[in-house]
């Protein structure tokens, strides 16, 4: 998935995964993925992704300062 947020391009083909968290199963409707990215220059996004009743019933790219990634990673 790519996304321009503030003339900033997000592209998880093009960025390292730091962690991956899956939260059900396939098909479920309250199941959902997120996963934690890192560009090449150090900046953090965050890929979300889910069932129509889960935290994230549409896919999205959300941007991540290193501050909020740490704690995310502590969190998750």
């Amino acid at each position: 998935m790519v996304k321009t947020i503030r003339k900033k391009v997000y592209d998880t083909s093009a960025s390292s995964v730091v962690k991956k968290v899956t939260c059900g199963t396939w098909g479920d409707p309250a199941g959902y993925e997120t996963t934690l990215y890192v560009t090449e220059d150090g900046s953090y996004f965050l890929y979300t992704c889910g069932g129509e009743t889960s935290p994230y019933p549409v896919e999205d790219l959300v941007p991540m300062s290193k501050v909020n990634a740490k704690k995310w990673l502590e969190e998750n």
